[in-house]
């Protein structure tokens, strides 16, 4: 199982902070079905640090485990 780290970059104004929120939008949701549309599985995504709604970053460290 390979551990992958990334750094990414975005605009969190549709976003409700980086946490996994029932019924709300949030970056770690969308990340983690991104990733598992490439990877054919799915992951968990684990980010430095929360954010609030709105918040963009410039680099925000998460990484994910794998099999591909």
């Amino acid at each position: 199982m390979r551990n992958i780290a990334l750094c990414l970059t975005y605009l969190g104004t549709g976003y409700h902070g980086w946490q996994i929120q029932k019924n709300l939008s949030t970056v770690q949701e969308t990340m983690e079905k991104g990733i598992a549309m490439v990877v054919g599985h799915s992951v968990h995504v684990t980010g430095c640090g929360r954010t609030d709604a709105g918040v963009h970053a410039k680099c925000y460290v998460a990484n994910f485990r794998t099999t591909s």
